[in-house]
């Protein structure tokens, strides 16, 4: 199909809701390592990596040639037959999460279906059905998912579901209390205990948050956050869900997961995304005895595939053997050195902040007001596209980029996309004066 007929299949044939981010959709041809290219043969270098999915680099070649290999073997059996790929995945799985403790799985095909089986797990465990999540967070497209995240612009349809309230996060750059760390003493994570204390029974199934909002605009937490969130959900009954379906596979540097940055001991985690590095899967690892309480038969006919495994536990051995986790951490601290020489250049950056290599800077019209630049935004988006890079953008207001390259590029990759992006603000400053 040429690009022509790519772009009218698409709008004759899909669902008018699934949207791009330029004012001409970009049709993508191929890809390798931190580079895709488009239909008309330009070449983009790629800090967004399929909304942080691509984690080893695009069609890692130590990786396709064990899904091959396994294509080639078998393809399919569902759930109701046992087979070594999905077995095998469990296993190393259940050696590298926090504490050793959580120990069993259930896979499905994505991230959404990973939360929707969280959320069943821990109501089966504990016999509440309550939920506390927070706001800015986004959890999935389903309707119980959607039910959990907390940005209108992501709730479509009627979302209201029975049993799930949202407490403040810990937003630093627009505190809702109007304070400031460290001296506002966490009074974010005071708010949970409020709300389970005011809009619940009081006795709740769980708590679920991303360690570092994704959707949100990579919103990043104060350290004393989570530990004392932890703390009150124990104390009120739930089970503590780490969304990592962003953050999870060493993607914030050192560390397997998200919420081990801030030395909590989740009880069940949710992954996705780059777990396999583009393949589709879904993860709900927990303690034994929560999924050991999801009572009777169930089955996820795409859950489990031996593709989708043998994909997944070969990102693992990857990430392990090129030690990209430390990779992530060392050349994340660069590109966040970088990304502040840009804030200092540029006055519509008003905060830079993430781990790892999971980065973003929230823009604003001014550094005062912290009015949000939405518009602007957009048009360094579309400069960005024609200097060659990609990049992603988020937060409630549509006024943050996101930054998450493949987890094995390196320094001289950063250096690359920071003078391009510098370009791109300079480029949509530049046309704003014009206008």
């Amino acid at each position: 199909m040429t690009k022509e007929e790519i772009l009218l299949a698409q709008s004759e044939h899909l669902f008018p809701c699934v949207f791009h981010y330029y004012k001409q959709p970009l049709v993508i041809s191929h890809a390798k390592n931190q580079y895709v290219w488009d239909a008309d043969g330009n070449q983009y270098l790629d800090f967004f990596g399929g909304i942080v999915t691509v984690s080893v680099g695009h069609c890692n070649d130590a990786v396709n040639k064990k899904v091959h290999a396994q294509m080639d073997r078998l393809q399919h059996v569902s759930t109701v037959f046992a087979n070594e790929p999905q077995a095998a995945l469990a296993k190393k799985l259940a050696q590298i999460t926090p504490g050793g403790k959580l120990t069993k799985s259930f896979f499905t095909s994505s991230g959404t279906e990973a939360n929707e089986t969280a959320i069943l797990a821990a109501r089966c465990y504990t016999g509440s059905t309550e939920i506390v999540a927070l706001r800015y967070a986004y959890h999935g497209r389903s309707s119980l998912a959607m039910g959990l995240t907390a940005q209108s612009a992501w709730r479509l349809g009627p979302v209201t579901q029975a049993g799930i309230v949202h407490a403040v996060n810990a937003y630093c750059y627009r505190c809702p209390y109007g304070l400031s760390y460290p001296s506002c003493e966490v009074r974010c994570a005071q708010d949970v205990g409020e709300v389970i204390r005011t809009t619940t029974s009081g006795r709740i199934a769980g708590f679920i948050a991303e360690p570092i909002q994704g959707v949100g605009g990579f919103i990043t937490p104060p350290k004393e956050y989570f530990p004392i969130v932890a703390e009150t959900v124990k104390k009120h009954g739930g089970v503590f869900i780490s969304d990592e379906v962003q953050t999870g596979w060493g993607r914030t540097g050192g560390k397997w997961f998200g919420i081990e940055q801030w030395g909590v001991q989740p009880d069940i985690i949710t992954s996705a995304k780059g777990l396999a590095n583009g393949t589709p899967i879904g993860l709900t690892i927990a303690r034994p005895e929560i999924a050991d309480s999801v009572k009777g038969a169930t089955i996820s006919t795409f859950g489990g595939n031996p593709v989708a495994t043998t994909a997944a536990k070969a990102v693992i051995d990857f990430i392990e053997e090129q030690n990209l986790s430390i990779n992530a951490a060392e050349v994340g601290a660069y590109f966040r050195e970088k990304l502040l020489e840009l804030q200092a250049k540029h006055s519509i950056i008003g905060d830079v902040r993430g781990m790892g290599l999971l980065q973003a800077v929230e823009l604003v019209e001014d550094p005062i007001s912290k009015t949000p630049a939405a518009a602007q935004t957009t048009a360094i988006m579309e400069a960005a596209r024609e200097n060659g890079i990609l990049l992603g953008k988020g937060g409630l207001h549509g006024n943050v980029l996101r930054f998450s390259p493949p987890m094995n590029i390196g320094k001289s990759d950063v250096d690359e996309f920071a003078r391009l992006l510098d370009a791109s603000l300079v480029r949509a400053s530049s046309l704003a004066a014009v206008r």
